[in-house]
């Protein structure tokens, strides 16, 4: 996803492109091979700088894709029309570039096992990002927490790490649940239409289970959500949040 990158006295690295792979057609994943990366908390992100030919620089922020136990590190980013940084990393960089950027930054929307839960993830369009890392870094260390899952997408086609959230939820411990907000096939089961107090209750825990909530997604997605969980009795503290500009779902 991609924010107004935050000004941090952090040290500027360089990692090379091993591969990219579309999620979408709007969005890719950016797998990089960083030599002394320092390791990074599941919801974390970094600011990655572009430095045109003229010396013209400009920076924007990412989630982190993958867990700390991965061997390489990732990003998701999501093509914006009008923005300086995503039309390059999605259209234009190749395996074998390099990229600049620095971090890890942020302690706030972050999950570790020590943390507990349950846990709720409720995600909106690339506001799937941080919590695929936390899916992954729960998987990698056997976790035994307790998850649920809301995606909200535009469509099934527009549902990022689809294949592997439906892997994730043939498992025991992560129940994932999906709405689609505009288009769905006619054989689709699953939810329809955005997320509203209603769905949240369906696809949550319980108010009395004291669940800990991480919401990431465009603002409005982000403010609905977290007012509906309100709602429905969550401690408000419990609830953890990311906001972005861009797209809706």
């Amino acid at each position: 996803m991609e924010r107004a990158a935050l000004r941090r006295r952090l040290t500027w690295q360089t990692g090379t492109v091993i591969s990219t792979a579309f999620e979408t057609p709007r969005v890719k994943t950016i797998t990089l091979a960083v030599p002394d990366w320092p390791g990074h908390r599941a919801g974390q992100h970094v600011d990655v700088r572009l430095t045109a030919p003229d010396g013209y620089q400009t920076e924007r922020s990412y989630s982190i894709a993958s867990a700390p136990e991965d061997e390489y590190l990732s990003l998701t980013v999501e093509r914006l029309d009008d923005g300086e940084v995503s039309p390059y990393l999605v259209d234009e960089l190749r395996e074998g570039d390099e990229l600049e950027f620095r971090g890890p930054v942020g302690g706030h929307f972050v999950w570790d096992d020590d943390l507990g839960g349950p846990l709720f993830l409720v995600g909106g369009g690339s506001g799937m990002v941080p919590l695929r890392a936390m899916l992954r870094h729960h998987r990698a260390i056997g976790s035994r927490v307790p998850v649920r899952v809301l995606c909200s997408a535009r469509s099934l086609e527009l549902l990022i790490y689809r294949d592997e959230l439906m892997e994730m939820a043939a498992g025991d411990l992560v129940d994932v649940a999906i709405t689609l907000t505009r288009e769905a096939p006619s054989s689709w089961r699953g939810h329809r239409g955005r997320i509203d107090p209603m769905l949240l209750g369906m696809a949550g825990w319980a108010a009395d289970h004291m669940p800990l909530t991480y919401i990431c997604g465009p603002t409005a997605f982000v403010e609905t959500a977290a007012a509906g969980l309100v709602a429905l009795g969550y401690d408000a503290p419990r609830i953890r949040t990311e906001r972005f500009g861009g797209t809706g779902v």
